[in-house]
């Protein structure tokens, strides 16, 4: 029988999977979903990040009320009992 791992543990898994994802120095990630099918015997979590914003608006004033220079991504993944990474999907909420 083969033990679930723990969402502290399907976190750590996604974060090493993503971490190369974003040059962003502490990127926040967050586990927000996760759903364990049964049949399948493997996880379907989504998991937030920060990474750079390259589509900043021009903000023809000069303000910068809008800009941030950090967005936060969602990716979603497919993880066995075993804590393997199945798959790596866009996510969109």
């Amino acid at each position: 029988m083969t033990v679930k791992p723990k969402f502290k543990e399907l976190l750590e898994t996604a974060t090493l999977e993503l971490k190369d994802l974003t040059t962003v120095q502490n990127p926040d990630f967050r586990l927000e979903q996760a759903e364990y099918n049964e049949m399948k015997k493997e996880w379907e979590i989504v998991v937030s990040f920060l990474v750079k914003d390259n589509n900043k608006r021009l903000n023809p004033i000069g303000l910068s009320l809008s800009e941030f220079e950090f967005q936060r991504i969602y990716k979603k993944l497919k993880i066995n009992s075993s804590n393997e990474i199945m798959g790596l999907f866009l996510f969109n909420d």
